[in-house]
């Protein structure tokens, strides 16, 4: 039932006139992708940067002083992600709803926010007492480098894509 709303929505989405101008223009769809991709670049690299920092890298780096600027990025380039991300969706809704791959690519989406919010809930709020002087507890470098991990697998997805 819930998969047919689903089929519902994409295939009323494909008929709109944004689907159908994703789809003809020849530069439209070319210029969204590079946006999605370049915001993609800096949101993974920054989350990537804090996550090796967590991981001990560069630690003459203050961890809340990273988290504040990589933020700042990050927001600003979720303000591109998502936007161009619902365009380029919408130039094949029907087709991307069922493909396994973008299904995936969500579901990890999902998961690295999921992390992201477990991290800062629980091993960030103690930041003070690890940031320098000592290493990150183990529960704070697992999360940063199942991060990592589930980034690249969001990567993977977002450029497998094109093959699947």
């Amino acid at each position: 039932m819930a998969f047919e709303a689903v089929e519902d929505a994409a295939a009323w989405l494909a008929h709109t006139p944004l689907s159908q101008a994703m789809r003809s223009d020849p530069w439209l769809y070319p210029l969204v992708e590079i946006v999605h991709i370049a915001g993609f670049a800096v949101l993974v690299g920054g989350a990537v940067l804090f996550d090796l920092r967590v991981l001990g890298f560069a630690r003459a780096l203050p961890v809340p002083l990273l988290a504040r600027h990589l933020l700042r990025w990050s927001v600003a380039a979720l303000l591109l992600i998502v936007p161009a991300g619902l365009l380029l969706f919408s130039a094949h809704p029907d087709e991307l709803a069922r493909n396994p791959v973008f299904q995936l690519k969500l579901a990890l989406i999902g998961a690295a926010g999921l992390n992201a919010l477990a991290f800062h809930v629980f091993p960030y709020r103690s930041v003070a007492h690890w940031e320098r002087a000592h290493t990150a507890p183990f529960a704070a470098r697992a999360q940063a480098l199942l991060s990592i991990l589930l980034w690249l697998g969001v990567i993977s997805c977002g450029r497998l894509l094109a093959y699947v």
